[in-house]
């Protein structure tokens, strides 16, 4: 893991010259084309893609956010509100880590490590680290290669080498024992984070069990009709919506080029998946993606995720879903077959791929009642 074990005091710290600079670009953006909206037609009549959006994020949509980042967006305002928690940086396994070490006013609270998701970050959790500081000791570490992390040095920073980079920080801060929380790319790394430090890790939960079919047509012998449902809206979405995971597990630099050069791009490439949240998170994690110019090295993660050799064996931490209305649902059979201590269980009629935005309150009850659980 190395041997630079110094955990410095970070605070972001934005030279004014690199906002300038972004506004210059903004000033002098080239808009792409589009079709007119009456050619812009739904051949699939299932699905998640919403009117207009059938070829991707459309025009009039970056046109008002940029519009809004050019005159309305103040980063400074974010910059202050993350700057409110204790930062710091690490080294770990040769890679700079960034993170947020909030403690709880309760001395017996349970240490918790959140994990972000892509095109998210950090800033992910700001609005559920009051209510959880409750009951936790939280640690909010950037991925390696996005963020305030900074560039990843060297390949291999997948979901595994992440997950015993994380057990490494917990160690190094202390924690003898710990839960795990992710969401996104954090729900790869979390049961990950278990399976490596399974002495230390109370606990797993996470708002996606990412389990599919494996191929075998006995998996699908005695599915419900909702569970068929269920499987052709995976294979819908697979087929018409992973255009992004696609690019980046195959060939992640061809896009890079252009996302360090266009703020503009950046932002559109934030926003198929990020679109749903308001518009001020939409443009702070596209800034904090621009200021780090880190498109490249949090794409990498999908390349060498999907290049790791994945362990056969199901997961045995005790582990948690809240799973969210409008959220990728996983079916529980599969989940079960990769995950093999599910203790809870919880599906909610509202809240979306970005519950900490849009049903905080859910997710929040939902780790306090799973961390309760599994820690008696």
């Amino acid at each position: 893991m190395g041997n630079n074990t110094e955990i410095t005091p970070f605070r972001v710290d934005v030279p004014q010259a690199d906002l300038d600079d972004l506004a210059d670009r903004l000033a002098r953006v080239r808009w792409a084309n589009e079709l007119p909206a009456d050619q812009v037609t739904d051949g699939i009549q299932k699905g998640p893609v919403r009117p207009g959006w059938e070829y991707g994020v459309p025009l009039e949509y970056v046109q008002r956010l940029v519009a809004r980042w050019r005159d309305g967006y103040d980063w400074r305002e974010w910059e202050a509100k993350l700057n409110e928690y204790p930062q710091f940086t690490t080294e770990i396994d040769g890679q700079n880590i960034h993170f947020l070490h909030v403690r709880s006013p309760e001395p017996d609270a349970t240490p918790l490590i959140l994990t972000h998701g892509w095109p998210n970050s950090v800033f992910e959790y700001l609005n559920v680290i009051g209510p959880l500081t409750d009951a936790f000791h939280l640690v909010i570490p950037s991925l390696p290669g996005f963020g305030f992390s900074g560039h990843t040095r060297e390949n291999g920073w997948n979901r595994y080498r992440t997950a015993r980079a994380w057990a490494e920080l917990m160690r190094r801060l202390g924690y003898g024992r710990y839960g795990a929380h992710g969401n996104d790319a954090g729900s790869y790394v979390a049961p990950e984070l278990g399976r490596v430090d399974p002495e230390h890790v109370i606990g797993v939960h996470v708002t996606q069990l990412f389990s599919f079919p494996s191929g075998d047509p006995a998996e699908f012998d005695g599915l419900t009709p909702s569970e068929l449902e269920q499987v052709q809206f995976l294979k819908y979405f697979d087929d018409n919506m992973s255009a992004y995971a696609k690019l980046q597990q195959t060939a992640p630099q061809n896009l890079a080029h252009a996302l360090a050069d266009s703020p503009t791009g950046q932002l559109a490439w934030s926003a198929q998946l990020l679109s749903g949240t308001d518009d001020d998170h939409v443009l702070t994690n596209a800034t904090l993606y621009w200021l780090t110019n880190t498109a490249a090295s949090s794409a990498r993660f999908y390349y060498e995720d999907h290049h790791a050799e994945h362990p056969s064996e199901p997961t045995t931490a005790p582990t948690g879903l809240a799973s969210f209305a409008f959220d990728f649902t996983p079916l529980r059979r599969f989940a079960e077959r990769d995950h093999r201590n599910i203790v809870s269980w919880n599906e909610y009629e509202r809240g979306s791929h970005w519950a900490t935005q849009d049903a905080p309150d859910l997710l929040v009850d939902d780790i306090r009642g799973f961390f309760r659980r599994v820690s008696g």
